[in-house]
């Protein structure tokens, strides 16, 4: 193992834990959070090969479908169990250990969290602790440019010096890494993400390839959606704050899904002198997505949780059970109340 990508020490011991009850079970269930982004589903999708060729039964079962962007990355289509599946069923009752990637919330894993009982659960994931998380063993980290980024540790404290890899783990690690940092845009691009990227493109990820299959591929609906977006941008007159609002109708004349509307919000923070950007999504069920952004000092993560959600300090997402309008000016109140505290603290004494 060279120099640049070893692993941090202290995260040696729960890795070392983490092979051990890998190691214990058979029947392995993967799963992360609702409408799963380029972390979680290149995570899932990571180990998901790794322990299979380690001669586990995996299966990935998430409390929305995994992402059809994503699913290139799949080695075995049928370790993919959607809600609601036979396979998703089987999968869950026969399950020796679930493994949680990329949230420690269980409101965010929707029915899956019902599901574990008094099995063993351990837990993979880079945002912020809190309260409520799940409990276990496992690896917690928010120095973690991604959960990608605890997943290659992984690989690398029980398989040192395995190679190769199986087919498709490297480019799903770097899809992880590579989204959860907005393409190396966003603070948690650290020295490390760049070394490990380095070791993955010398394991064989084409960059080129993936940017194309990632962002240079998108179904003409998409841009329709982001046409009719940008159409429902808004600006607060007093104060760095910038929405877009996405009705269900729109969505609806579109067929568009929720993959469609990723990246949306970033059009808003794009915004000069946007210190705090939304993007709301109206539900098929009548309730309200708000994604949150953060260009500053502003903690859009305690925002979120106002509401149910959570995530990280600048960048946040919370599901809520109220009709689009409403909490629409709940959000933004708070948001505002929000870059109004910042802003006192900002003024001289």
């Amino acid at each position: 193992m060279s120099e640049p990508t070893i692993v941090p020490e202290a995260r040696r011991g729960d890795l070392t834990r983490l092979g051990d009850a890998f190691a214990a079970a058979t029947d392995i269930v993967l799963t992360t959070h609702v409408n799963a982004d380029g972390d979680g589903a290149g995570s899932e999708a990571a180990l998901a090969a790794w322990l299979a060729a380690r001669g586990k039964r995996v299966a990935i079962v998430n409390p929305t479908p995994f992402p059809a962007a994503y699913r290139h990355l799949i080695t075995d289509p049928d370790q993919v169990g959607d809600p609601g599946s036979e396979r998703a069923a089987w999968a869950i009752e026969r399950a020796e250990l679930f493994v949680v990637l990329d949230t420690n919330e269980p409101r965010r894993l929707g029915k899956i969290a019902r599901a574990f009982g008094e099995r063993p659960v351990v837990v993979i994931d880079h945002h912020p602790p809190s309260e409520s998380a799940i409990p276990g063993d496992g690896l917690r980290d928010p120095t973690a440019c991604a959960t990608g980024e605890l997943v290659y540790d992984l690989l690398q404290v029980i398989d040192p010096g395995i190679e190769p890899w199986p087919p498709f783990v490297a480019e799903a690690i770097y899809t992880a890494i590579l989204t959860d940092t907005g393409s190396f845009r966003f603070a948690n691009t650290t020295p490390r993400a760049h070394r490990i990227v380095a070791d993955l493109i010398e394991r064989g990820v084409d960059p080129e390839a993936v940017y194309r299959r990632l962002f240079a591929s998108v179904p003409l609906r998409r841009i329709r959606l982001l046409q009719a977006a940008l159409g429902r941008l808004e600006a607060d007159p007093d104060l760095p704050v910038t929405w877009i609002t996405v009705p269900r109708a729109v969505t609806a004349e579109l067929s568009a899904t929720s993959e469609d509307l990723d990246g949306i919000v970033e059009y808003a923070r794009s915004i000069e002198g946007t210190e705090v950007a939304l993007l709301f999504r109206e539900t098929p069920d009548g309730a309200t997505k708000v994604s949150l952004r953060s260009n500053g000092e502003v903690d859009v993560n305690a925002v979120a949780r106002r509401f149910g959600g959570g995530g990280h300090v600048k960048a946040a997402g919370a599901l809520i059970g109220m009709p689009l309008a409403v909490a629409r000016e709940d959000v933004l109140e708070a948001t505002r109340a929000a870059v109004r505290e910042l802003e006192s603290r900002r003024e001289p004494s």
